[in-house]
């Protein structure tokens, strides 16, 4: 079960059914299925408090995923924060939608086991990120 919830913060116009099944889908092309998945919609402050209790770090971030996987079943929690979507997509010239469906996905490809922190791996997530946001229903 995919679950959308907000914290804070308004939550985003996302079409849920049609998202729950691209995300779906987009797992699938892993070898995954999706079990448990929860997103957290917040503000910059929020997700800050987030990334210094759960992980130490001192910084603001638009995604932190926490992966709960069991074998070919991704589970985990993905904290988003709708502010730095919105200064990202302004930044690099993206509209708003499509950074946060980017984002929403980002978290996704990490529970099916794609990295973006090694040398080479963000052009993997990019391209992957990239290839998934082709297939969601405009």
């Amino acid at each position: 079960m995919i679950t959308y919830n907000a914290e804070g913060i308004a939550m985003p116009k996302i079409r849920r059914r049609d998202t729950t099944a691209w995300i779906r889908q987009v797992a699938a092309s892993y070898g995954r299925q999706v079990g448990d998945v929860g997103y957290l919609f917040v503000n910059d402050e929020r997700i800050l408090e987030v990334n210094n209790e759960y992980l130490g770090h001192d910084y603001y971030t638009d995604i932190i995923t926490f992966d709960y996987d069991e074998g070919d079943t991704i589970h985990g929690d993905i904290v988003i924060s709708l502010d730095t979507v919105r200064s990202n997509a302004e930044k690099y010239g993206k509209p708003y939608d499509e950074e946060l469906h980017r984002v929403i996905i980002h978290g996704i490809l990490h529970l099916c086991g794609i990295n973006d922190k090694g040398p080479g791996e963000r052009e993997k997530m990019e391209a992957a990120e990239n290839r998934a946001l082709q297939l969601i229903k405009k």
